[in-house]
């Protein structure tokens, strides 16, 4: 059976190295009695070098760094961007491609974050594809023509080979820092029909094998209906990841 994977998604956050550091640190020691979960601290890019080395020193195997975002070319004269080979050398497992926020705010499309998922995969890098309707999409009953959508573009031209190091998160945008989450049943069928178009795209083996996570308003009293009720293979987790006793009681309800 599959460790369920719990994604700690930073965002902006927190204002200060310190606070970063100790965060990081009370995660660390938390997850002492934790068993069975893999985790992943997804972090602000500046902060990765000195978290990076406070991992090192721990050397936990269910610990692991991610980052939130990367682009889609290994270097080269783009002011302000962190290719995935920089992140991969860090020491990053894992990176955060498509979330929503990105999609919204710096108006990425289909079409780039088909290109950095290409990218993290040739550095070797797992990326964490996101997808996901907003609430007026889901009013208009378009949530089913948005996933499929969103998947099949993200993962344009990706091979049978490559897909098998892909997880892929749903996060209905409606829910993400709203305190309203997904309905359990909700998510149980968000997660059939991310697998259903999985199949359509390679084979039901694959879809079957495929991680997906729920993300969206994610806390310590709904987290495990996510994993036993909508049979989510782990989370995504923004706001509650940011206090150390609040994602350790998330880490200890699945675990």
């Amino acid at each position: 059976m599959r460790k369920p994977l719990v994604v700690a998604n930073w965002k902006m956050n927190p204002s200060t190295l310190a606070k970063a550091k100790k965060l990081f640190n009370s995660i660390k020691e938390g997850i002492r009695k934790v068993r069975n979960v893999e985790i992943v601290i997804c972090p602000p890019f500046l902060y990765l070098p000195q978290l990076v080395e406070f991992l090192y020193r721990c050397r936990k195997s269910q610990l692991n760094l991610g980052a939130q975002d990367c682009f889609w070319k290994e270097k080269g004269a783009f002011t302000g961007e962190i290719s995935p080979l920089m992140l991969k050398n860090i020491g990053c497992q894992y990176v955060i491609i498509g979330h929503s926020e990105r999609r919204r705010h710096f108006n990425e499309t289909d079409e780039m974050i088909n290109k950095k998922i290409k990218a993290a995969l040739k550095a070797k890098l797992k990326p964490i594809f996101c997808v996901g309707e907003t609430g007026e999409e889901r009013e208009r009953e378009e949530t089913s023509k948005i996933l499929k959508s969103q998947i099949e573009n993200g993962l344009n031209k990706i091979s049978k080979k490559e897909i098998k190091n892909i997880v892929i998160a749903y996060e209905p945008v409606w829910a993400i820092g709203t305190g309203k989450p997904c309905d359990p049943d909700e998510a149980m069928r968000m997660s059939l029909l991310i697998r259903k178009i999985i199949a359509q795209i390679y084979s039901r083996s694959i879809s079957e094998a495929l991680p997906t996570l729920y993300g969206g308003s994610v806390d310590s009293k709904n987290a495990a209906k996510y994993i036993k009720e909508a049979r989510m293979n782990g989370l995504l987790v923004g706001g509650a990841s940011l206090s150390s006793k609040e994602f350790i009681k998330i880490l200890k309800a699945i675990s």
